[in-house]
């Protein structure tokens, strides 16, 4: 992976039912903190208050200088943490964060929220 700083940003807000003791988001953002500080992944995780996606919990966002920010929701924290560690390496080797389709695991093919141009 190259050196290229990138940052996986993560709803903290997002619940899963509507008995609001189990959130997502939290799970997901310890399991990828885990998992992005291991040798070889660079990797910044980041909880942010809300990703403003509550129907479509988990949600995360992408993100980096110059490049586009894709926002990603509908993630199993159970079944997704190693794709979304594949999507980011795949997002920080990019030029532009733009990835190419066939690089992309399913919960990103089907995920996508947004992707927003870089300033």
């Amino acid at each position: 992976m190259s050196e290229t700083q990138m940052t996986i940003f993560v709803c903290g807000a997002c619940k899963a039912g509507e008995d609001g003791a189990s959130r997502p988001g939290e799970r997901l953002i310890e399991a990828l903190s885990t998992r992005c500080g291991g040798e070889g992944v660079k990797i910044a995780v980041q909880s942010v208050d809300c990703l403003a996606v509550c129907k479509r919990p988990a949600t995360i966002s992408f993100a980096a200088p110059g490049k586009w920010t894709y926002v990603i929701g509908d993630i199993d924290v159970d079944a997704h943490v190693d794709d979304v560690i594949v999507a980011a390496q795949a997002y920080a080797e990019s030029d532009t964060g733009i990835v190419a389709w066939k690089q992309r695991p399913a919960f990103f093919r089907k995920g996508v929220i947004a992707r927003v141009p870089p300033l």
